[in-house]
């Protein structure tokens, strides 16, 4: 079953980022395609009733979600385990990857759109990166249109929104600081679900370097901004060991338009 494998991504999601290093990590060849936020919904849709990415396709097997396409992953490839082999460990660390999914996730995306959702250049060439020059095109003419849809899509709908964003962003970093261990992982001695999904979807906080989370240069003054806020938080460091340590670079993918 992982011999036919096919990953529908946008380029830049820390979710899809998820998945990307899951597949990485394991070795499994595997196709992705990058859509484009937006007109990728109908295609999404079809195959899985829903329109969020990742979506894994194993086979005639179509895969939604970053959760469940690691654990289809686990069953399908055990090696290297993403989950801890003391079920005590596994539960926490599936635990700890379901509170980031929905206490991380959605909260560091809102904030982060709100400071670059109005740099029409940068998020357009963001995520038509690899794209035909007519579909970038298209897409760029477009996205003012779709500009406030985009915002309700990720949650940018007042100033209280958005500093909420923020503060949840900032509030789980420093619970994240505070739970490395003596061993510097979040479950156990080993690397596991619950790093991987912390880091990844810290990402867009650190700019990790040499991987596909790094963000495109030069980067508009929002965007250091960004960056400059969180620089100095403890949390940062560890993510970005972890990227170094534990994240394989990617290239078994064949990125496709």
């Amino acid at each position: 079953m992982t011999d036919d494998l096919e990953l529908l991504q946008f380029r830049y999601s820390h979710y899809n980022e998820k998945a990307r290093w899951a597949l990485d990590l394991k070795g499994l060849p595997h196709r992705r395609t990058s859509l484009l936020p937006g007109p990728h919904m109908p295609r999404v849709k079809k195959v899985t009733g829903q329109t969020s990415t990742p979506v894994l396709r194993m086979g005639e097997r179509w895969i939604a979600g970053s959760a469940a396409l690691i654990d289809a992953l686990e069953q399908a490839c055990p090696e290297p385990a993403l989950y801890p082999a003391d079920p005590a460990e596994r539960t926490r660390a599936v635990e700890l990857q379901d509170w980031l999914d929905r206490d991380l996730g959605p909260y560091i995306r809102r904030a982060l759109f709100s400071v670059i959702v109005d740099e029409d250049d940068y998020i357009c060439g963001m995520f038509g990166e690899g794209k035909p020059w007519a579909k970038r095109a298209l897409y760029r003419a477009t996205y003012p249109l779709a500009k406030g849809l985009i915002r309700k899509g990720n949650g940018v709908t007042s100033q209280a929104a958005i500093d909420e964003g923020f503060a949840r962003t900032a509030e789980v970093f420093d619970q994240l600081a505070g739970m490395i261990n003596a061993q510097g992982y979040l479950v156990g001695d080993r690397f596991s679900v619950a790093d991987l999904t912390a880091c990844a979807l810290s990402a867009p906080a650190f700019d990790p370097p040499d991987c596909d989370m790094t963000r495109p240069r030069p980067m508009p003054q929002p965007m250091l901004d960004w960056l400059a806020r969180w620089v100095d938080h403890p949390w940062g460091a560890h993510v970005l060991r972890i990227y170094r340590d534990h994240r394989p670079k990617s290239g078994r993918g064949a990125i496709a338009a």
